[in-house]
């Protein structure tokens, strides 16, 4: 989860290239400014953390959690569909936020 200044245009282009990078290394935008990426376990959703830390943006905030599987499927959707983004996840084991 993200939240990054964007007043000038130095700073969009700092949040641009810090999106690209999250894709690049294969997450998902759940929601604006929330990004996924399912791990097979703790120890491979923390080396993902350790691998954005290389490339976080100097302003603004970046806050990641580690759930589960388990934990995944309780959440509730109260307003709208499922994105596409979702269905590409499938049987994973481990979301990372």
């Amino acid at each position: 989860m993200f939240d990054l200044p964007v007043e000038t245009k130095k700073q969009r282009r700092t949040y641009s290239k810090f999106r690209k990078e999250l894709i690049k290394h294969g997450f998902l935008m759940m929601q604006y400014s929330i990004y996924i990426k399912s791990c097979l376990n703790k120890e491979a959703a923390e080396g993902t953390i350790h691998l954005v830390r290389r490339f976080l943006p100097r302003d603004g905030h970046v806050r990641s959690i580690i759930i589960t599987e388990k934990q995944f499927e309780k959440m509730k959707i109260l307003v709208g569909e499922e994105d596409k983004n979702m269905e590409i996840l499938g049987e994973n084991r481990t979301i990372e936020f």
